[in-house]
């Protein structure tokens, strides 16, 4: 669990063997699951990503995010 930031960009992200649960704290993530629409989530939403999740998150403002993350065995 932590905090995590990020100035605006663009990158691909791929989910094994683990889920995260996020609150945006500032900013706003755009996330788009391959074959999906785009999802934005904004400041005070919450989410999941879940395991096998496959690709690109991005942030056109700087972005804050409190996060777990669990770790399958």
């Amino acid at each position: 669990s932590g905090i995590w930031e990020t100035t605006p960009g663009r990158w691909r992200s791929v989910y094994e063997n683990k889920w995260e649960f996020c609150t945006i704290v500032q900013g706003a993530l755009t996330i788009t699951e391959d074959g999906c629409d785009p999802v934005t989530y904004r400041k005070g939403d919450s989410f999941v990503i879940r395991d096998g999740f496959r690709g690109i998150w991005s942030a056109e403002v700087p972005t804050r995010k409190h996060y777990v993350v669990h770790m399958k065995k």
